[in-house]
């Protein structure tokens, strides 16, 4: 299973959204580089506030264009950066990895997925009725977070949009991805 890599972004501050770059570095063990979420420990302000000696298993945030075109095609505006992801790819069904998949990005990036983005209420701070589009039900009622997922990055290196996406699904079991 391959995809390509659309868009990069970061954002020194904690901020909802993030800025779109030519190219962002990830650091191994740490996450995207100059990016407010990068650290060994947790770094977003919630799970700080709840112990921040935990590890950080959100160092990056990726997110799948397709996503995107849905929610525009439910009359929702939201470009590349906006949702706070740090990667957008294309062709990669993100959301049915089972989690320890390694997602190589580029020439020497490795991304190991830890779990789904919980969506929180930001998200339908930054628009209207955004939150409810971004989370479904399966036929068995149970909760579908499409918010992308979260990784850590194994190996570092520099990420540009049309850079290769290659999936390398972990030894099965698979354990299906859970929120992080």
């Amino acid at each position: 299973m391959t995809g390509v890599v659309e868009a990069v972004s970061l954002s020194p501050v904690h901020s909802f959204s993030k800025y779109l770059q030519p190219e962002v570095r990830l650091l191994a063990g740490l996450g995207v580089a100059g990016d407010a979420h990068a650290g060994g420990t947790v770094q977003h302000r919630s799970r700080v506030a709840q112990n921040p000696e935990q590890p950080n298993l959100r160092q990056v945030h990726l997110l799948h264009a397709e996503l995107l075109e849905e929610l525009a095609r439910q009359g929702f505006t939201v470009r590349p950066g906006d949702l706070g992801e740090n990667v957008l790819t294309r062709g990669v069904d993100l959301l049915s990895l089972p989690r320890g998949t390694r997602l190589h990005l580029g020439g020497e990036a490795v991304v190991e997925v830890t779990g789904l983005r919980n969506p929180c209420a930001q998200i339908g701070a930054f628009q209207p009725g955004l939150l409810a589009a971004v989370l479904g039900r399966d036929e068995h009622g149970g909760l579908i977070r499409k918010a992308g997922v979260m990784g850590v990055v194994r190996a570092g290196g520099v990420v540009r949009p049309g850079d290769r996406v290659r999936v390398e699904l972990p030894p099965e079991p698979h354990a299906a991805l859970e929120r992080v």
